[in-house]
């Protein structure tokens, strides 16, 4: 008996050893959901010596694939297969060693949302209101500091975290619907838990959660079902090129190819072009896609198939999760762009009226083109990608405004810009912008010049594409320095006790709140203008500082004149016949002026009308 006891004694404690070897630290994804197109799934496991155990699920419909060892025995990656007929549940992923329990994790799988494959993206008919968090609305100041985060809030310094979060967000909703915004885009929220400059929230150190500062996955949640109630859409920023050098799996990687250039450093060479080149060296093409964006901000390498599938994952994981009507990717010419097809792939499997813009920061039309969607390049290269930000026409409508009218410069720089569209597979589902969060203020670039800045405001909300504003244009935000931090300030209003209040009005300039109700004007009528949305685009060549197109269809047609000259003109429209023939009136839009006879139109100073024309 006594022997008995012994064994007993022994089996027991060395279950015991064997249960407290395993300390499982995560499961990515946390949770998933039945009846998605695709049934794979890849977990992630990671805890100590995670890797000597076996993997034993029992739960009707999902079953278990593989179980991939890697370098790293901290890591496991379990491959799912959940079938059509899988019903939403819980059940335990249990961890064996030598055929005892070591440990488990109860998984879940939820219910989708009825219709969340069939959601319909961003598209011309929106513009969109885009928002660095920690710069618009302090919310809630109890999260400005929180344990564990190492930056600490400190409003006086330009680059440091000022306090703006998701709460902000979700009170102003009421100032965002009534300018006219139908749908939100947030610079990154996830954590950035950096030991500094951590508030762009592009240094992400945890791809699943979402900056404590910011608020939760649950508040982020929130806003994205108070957009819905208004009509409105949310836009995800994501980056799948890097990750933050303080990422939680720097300390302990899942293999060593796991990050580029690694425990090595080289900065990327940048040359985005090599992707299309057909001299480019191999040399070139690895110093782009293999080097790092900033020291703090390591390459992933997404030719890793475990980390491809993470990413890819972790995208479809937060569309289901959140709700969100669009994905803006970061530095999208950065990553293995194999990859980067085969997730826009994976995306629109699931979600097939969706829609993804990326960022590719050139000025050359050509090289923008080579990524969209239905694009027909030399190389063979097919990506799914539906949307680019339009970064050549930015710049031309910049330029063209500042510039001189000459025969190669001024208005008729925009003119040939748009003229490149014969380059886009599809030119009406680009994102236009005046300015974003990486460059000076519109109203900075058109020298503080109001009037050019309307000019300027006007085409963007009534050409071809989707718009964007960033937040703080409808009020002439400027900045004296040139530095992220500079023109990233502070929304007047967004804090108790500011000065200005761009909420209420109060402590705003004539001119701001001028412009601000100029911006409104345009936004709420282009809201139900479908021949805006979607009508086709006529322009004539400028001629004497006037520039002059049209939206139009089989019902309606608007007129849309630019003037660029600082005197009044009269504008002889004879030249326009083969559109305006059979309209004899109109009415202009930002001031409802009655206009009796189109054939001759007076043009104030510096300024732009829409007109509504009328049989």
């Amino acid at each position: 008996m006594q022997k008995l006891i012994i064994i007993f004694f022994a089996a027991f404690m060395w279950h015991v050893s064997v249960s407290a070897e395993i300390n499982l630290k995560r499961v990515e994804p946390m949770f998933w959901w039945v009846g998605m197109k695709n049934p794979n799934l890849q977990l992630m496991v990671y805890g100590e010596n995670i890797s000597n155990t076996k993997v034993r699920i029992d739960y009707p419909g999902v079953s278990v694939e593989s179980v991939s060892s890697v370098e790293n025995p901290n890591y496991l990656f379990i491959d799912l297969i959940i079938s059509p007929e899988t019903k939403p549940g819980k059940f335990d992923i249990i961890f064996q060693k030598e055929g005892i329990k070591a440990t488990s994790y109860n998984y879940e799988l939820r219910q989708r949302e009825k219709g969340s494959a069939n959601r319909t993206g961003f598209n011309s008919s929106d513009v969109i209101y885009l928002i660095t968090p920690d710069r618009f609305v302090n919310g809630n100041p109890d999260n400005d500091e929180v344990e564990g985060m190492k930056e600490k809030p400190n409003r006086n310094n330009k680059n440091g975290r000022h306090g703006g979060d998701i709460r902000g967000i979700i009170n102003s909703l009421d100032y965002i619907e009534n300018m006219g915004f139908t749908a939100v885009w947030l610079n990154p929220v996830l954590e950035n838990n950096m030991t500094r400059t951590s508030y762009h929230g592009y240094s992400t150190t945890d791809f699943y959660r979402v900056d404590p500062r910011y608020g939760s996955n649950k508040e982020y949640l929130e806003l994205s079902k108070e957009l819905k109630k208004r009509g409105m859409k949310l836009i995800m920023d994501m980056i799948f090129n890097h990750c933050g050098s303080e990422h939680w799996w720097m300390g302990d990687l899942p293999m060593s190819d796991w990050i580029n250039n690694y425990p090595d450093f080289s900065y990327s060479n940048h040359r985005r072009t090599v992707n299309q080149d057909p001299h480019a060296s191999e040399i070139d093409k690895r110093g782009m896609v293999d080097g790092w964006f900033d020291r703090t901000m390591p390459d992933m390498n997404q030719r890793n198939p475990f980390l491809a599938t993470y990413l890819i994952q972790n995208s479809i994981w937060w569309i289901e999760y959140i709700g969100l009507e669009g994905i803006r990717q970061d530095t999208w010419p950065y990553p293995d762009k194999n990859m980067m097809s085969e997730w826009t792939k994976r995306v629109l499997e699931e979600y097939p009226e969706f829609n993804i813009v990326g960022e590719e920061w050139s000025l050359n039309p050509a090289i923008v083109s080579y990524w969209q969607k239905g694009q027909t390049n030399k190389d063979g290269y097919e990506c799914d990608l539906p949307s680019l930000m339009d970064f050549p026409l930015q710049s031309a409508v910049s330029e063209g405004l500042k510039n001189k009218e000459e025969w190669g410069s001024g208005l008729i720089q925009i003119y040939e810009a748009i003229a490149n569209d014969f380059l886009y597979p599809n030119p009406g589902n680009l994102v236009i912008f005046p300015d974003n969060h990486d460059m000076s203020r519109f109203f900075v670039q058109m020298g503080e010049n109001v009037d050019l800045l309307k000019i300027g405001v006007t085409y963007f909300l009534t050409t071809r594409g989707i718009p964007q504003i960033y937040y703080g244009t409808e009020i002439l935000m400027s900045h004296p320095g040139s530095e992220h931090g500079d023109i990233r300030s502070d929304f007047p209003g967004g804090w108790e006790g500011d000065n200005a209040n761009a909420f209420t009005g109060k402590g705003l300039s004539d001119q701001q709140k001028s412009t601000q109700e100029y911006i409104r004007k345009i936004l709420n009528w282009r809201k139900d203008k479908k021949v805006i949305h979607n009508g086709r685009l006529i322009h004539f060549a400028p001629e004497n500082g006037i520039y002059v197109y049209f939206r139009y269809n089989d019902s309606e047609a608007v007129m849309v004149i630019l003037n660029k000259n600082s005197q009044e003109s009269q504008l002889n429209t004879g030249r326009f016949a083969e559109v305006m023939g059979g309209y004899h009136s109109g009415k202009e839009i930002i001031t409802s002026t009655e206009i009796d006879n189109v054939s001759v139109i007076n043009m104030p100073a510096r300024s732009a009308l829409i007109i509504e024309l009328y049989k």
